[in-house]
């Protein structure tokens, strides 16, 4: 069963979909995300399509309906397809994922579940594979992804499920 919105969206509609969302509610701050959002996706050294993989670890743990039904085209076009998307799941050690998108997943993992849990050992592993400036965008990917599914989450009103949809990151 949906969840009854707790915050409706503007009553005006601008054709965008974050302007268009309870976000729109607050267009003091809505600039500030948008370009927060667009340096994450395009700005840092990791590709988008490591960032959507982020994204989407972060949806499945938070069960945003919208943030897993939705995937972005520029990580398409840097070549995450929906084959590597569907194993992005609880079960991603195990699956033909390469060595550093595992690591990626698990980071995000102990990130959103208890980042105290990073032992010693793995930060070596992690450091072998990912640059400081890597693991520091992916905190940044982590934190802004999470905030702004957890809103999503808890201002309610969406679907059970919503079909896989395309978009293009808004800027």
């Amino acid at each position: 069963m949906a969840s009854k919105a707790r915050v409706s969206p503007p009553k005006s509609s601008s054709g965008h979909i974050i302007r268009d969302s309870a976000l729109g509610l607050v267009p003091e701050t809505i600039d500030a995300y948008l370009a927060l959002n667009e340096s994450i996706w395009k700005q840092g050294p990791l590709s988008a399509a490591e960032v959507e993989m982020i994204r989407l670890r972060n949806a499945r743990t938070v069960n945003c309906v919208f943030c897993k039904a939705v995937r972005y085209d520029i990580a398409k076009d840097a070549g995450l397809d929906e084959d590597t998307v569907q194993l992005i799941d609880e079960d991603y050690k195990n699956s033909t994922l390469s060595h550093r998108h595992k690591l990626l997943l698990e980071f995000t993992d102990l990130y959103l579940q208890d980042p105290r849990q990073l032992t010693d050992q793995l930060k070596t592993i992690l450091l072998a594979e990912f640059s400081p400036q890597e693991l520091i965008h992916a905190s940044l990917a982590v934190v802004l992804f999470n905030t702004f599914s957890r809103c999503a989450v808890a201002l309610g009103g969406m679907p059970d499920e919503l079909p896989l949809m395309e978009l293009s990151l808004p800027s």
